[in-house]
């Protein structure tokens, strides 16, 4: 059976799964912070592995007036602290070739949103960080 190890303290396969989950977007660090903590405190309780995941950039919205998150310099920093504060595996989504490699450094699983899937450069890009993509 196939098992991925998506960080030091998570491997999926073999009969383990890991839930993903977190806020749609980065509204703000206190809101994801708050947000980490608690999905810390539930992964800890219930012994399951739980990856977070947030946006820096919803690029997908219905409006172009709607917020799309903090961009990517300030948004991989959240997520970075995430990652460090609780120990918790992260994600988020990415949508151009060029953001592959710098959110690699921070992220141990890339995001492809599902409208971006036959974006042939994309896809390559993620790939060639090494990371898990999903």
């Amino acid at each position: 059976m196939i098992t991925l190890k998506i960080s030091d303290s998570i491997t999926i396969g073999n009969n383990k799964l890991a839930i993903i989950t977190g806020p749609c977007v980065i509204e703000s660090r206190d809101m994801v912070l708050t947000i980490a903590e608690k999905i810390k405190e539930i992964s800890e309780e219930l012994s399951a592995p739980i990856i977070f995941k947030a946006s820096f950039d919803k690029a997908n919205r219905s409006s172009i007036k709607s917020y799309r998150g903090p961009g990517i310099d300030d948004g991989l920093k959240i997520l970075d602290e995430v990652k460090n504060q609780f120990n918790l595996s992260v994600t988020t989504d990415i949508h151009e070739p060029s953001q592959a490699a710098k959110t690699a450094e921070v992220c141990d699983i890339l995001q492809i949103p599902a409208f971006l899937c036959r974006q042939t450069d994309l896809l390559v890009a993620a790939a060639n960080t090494g990371k898990i993509i999903n």
